[in-house]
């Protein structure tokens, strides 16, 4: 008898929980970012959702400190 191993399914909406902790910050802060207009983000009825390619966006405009 062999188990088979699946693999994790590659997430293409997050729950604003979820974004923090794929971007190591806060909660509180991903829900500033969305309501500062800086993390765009869909509402689902009641529900806000982070597309993956939204948290990649804002990764990539991160600015780097210069040294």
């Amino acid at each position: 008898m062999s188990t088979a191993i699946a693999a994790p399914v590659d997430r293409l909406l997050y729950k604003p929980e979820e974004a923090a902790e794929a971007l190591a910050i806060g909660r509180s802060t991903v829900y500033e970012l969305m309501a500062d207009g800086d993390l765009k983000y869909i509402k689902l009825g009641r529900a806000r959702r982070i597309r993956r390619a939204d948290l990649e966006e804002y990764v990539a405009k991160l600015a780097p400190l210069p040294n």
